[in-house]
């Protein structure tokens, strides 16, 4: 199957049309990562003089400095270099995942014409870390398929209008399973499906380093001057928050900043780590790589749906071999926060849900009288 890649790219333009070079932001990024711009070039492969004359066209472009040169201490991002590492970051975090879904669209189509007796593999599922590692598996073995990105809700309703084989979503473990599971209940009752479980993973509050809002659990959201990012309407994570925030008493219409939203757990990180909000909550991956403090309060289950049918697919039978494999649990289990658990294993409903109840209609009984 061909690989489609698409990746952000944005400019800052001065008052006479010159650009800031996109290998610049790169450069600075690099710094941010590395500590110094030596380590930065070598990254980078750029030569450090020609990285001085990129710094130095920037600086004047901009008007300002952008990197300290410190004795000691490697290279340090001015404010203004560090205000364009996290404009780069929260762009990437944001668009990455549509983009992403694009790509594979295209490839879909792609395969489409090129190999029109394949059969395609359809999975709509949430953007996620265990999710983007199962999808370099699959274009590793050559299975063909196309992945949407979306959020729970309306993954699982695909799969309920036959427009996927396969739905991803999560379930808490614990005490928030059984509102969870009445949640997609409408979905789940409609046919035969089973469970593929993909990962174990940790949701929590994402807040700066040093926690200097001093925000614990989700009731602190909701004192004055505290500002959060939140996650969109339909997504498994907005529906844990809801239930959080219920179980705490808390109204929503407190916590300032609660109806802005962003469409992915790294978009949440980069929006916190810009500084403009002191908190979010999604998984802990994310969080880590923004180099935000994580502080965990549920575990949670990440699953793909099927009908039971499907299981009865080559494709999907060579799915369960890679969420089995080695390569994908070590890749999951090198995410911060999650955890290759079970990973392949296919459940019925009842086995994963001690809640769930299958509401099947009695059957009549005929009596014989005489």
């Amino acid at each position: 199957m061909h690989k489609v890649t698409i990746q952000p790219q944005w400019t800052i333009s001065g008052p006479e049309g010159a650009a800031l070079a996109q290998r610049l932001v790169d450069l600075l990024v690099g710094v941010h990562d590395h500590g110094s711009l030596l380590a930065a070039c070598n990254a980078a492969n750029v030569s450090y003089r020609h990285a001085w004359q990129l710094l130095r066209e920037g600086e004047a472009l901009m008007g300002a400095p952008l990197l300290v040169m410190s004795r000691g201490k490697g290279s340090i991002l001015t404010p203004l270099g560090d205000k364009l590492v996290w404009a780069d970051r929260r762009i990437r975090a944001r668009l990455s995942p549509v983009l992403d879904s694009l790509a594979s669209e295209l490839e879909a189509e792609i395969e489409k014409v090129s190999s029109p007796t394949a059969p395609l593999l359809r999975i709509h599922a949430n953007h996620g870390f265990a999710v983007e590692a199962l999808r370099s598996r699959l274009l590793a073995s050559g299975v063909p398929h196309e992945f949407r990105y979306c959020g729970s809700v309306e993954a699982v309703a695909a799969l309920h209008n036959q427009v996927c084989e396969l739905a991803g979503f999560a379930v808490p473990i614990g005490e928030f399973e059984p509102p969870v599971v009445e949640h997609y209940r409408p979905w789940l009752s409609a046919r035969p499906y089973r469970l593929i479980q993909v990962a174990v993973r940790s949701q929590g509050l994402m807040v700066a380093p040093g926690n200097p809002k001093k925000v614990y659990e989700p009731k602190d959201l909701a004192r004055p001057g505290i500002r959060f990012i939140n996650r969109q309407p339909g997504s498994g994570t907005r529906l844990l928050l809801d239930l959080l925030l219920q179980q705490a008493k808390v109204a929503p219409a407190r916590i300032s900043g609660f109806e802005q939203c962003e469409y992915t757990h790294a978009a949440v990180a980069a929006f916190v780590a810009s500084g403009m909000a002191d908190a979010g909550y999604g998984v802990e991956t994310p969080a880590r790589q923004f180099k935000l403090d994580f502080i965990p309060s549920q575990r949670e289950r990440y699953f793909l749906l099927c009908d039971e049918r499907s299981l009865e697919r080559e494709d999907v039978q060579g799915l369960l071999d890679l969420l089995g494999g080695a390569a994908f649990k070590s890749a999951v289990d090198a995410l911060p926060g999650y955890q290759a658990d079970d990973a392949g294993r296919v459940f019925t409903l009842d086995e994963a849900f001690a809640t769930f109840r299958a509401r099947a209609p009695r059957k009549a009984v005929a009596r014989r009288t005489g």
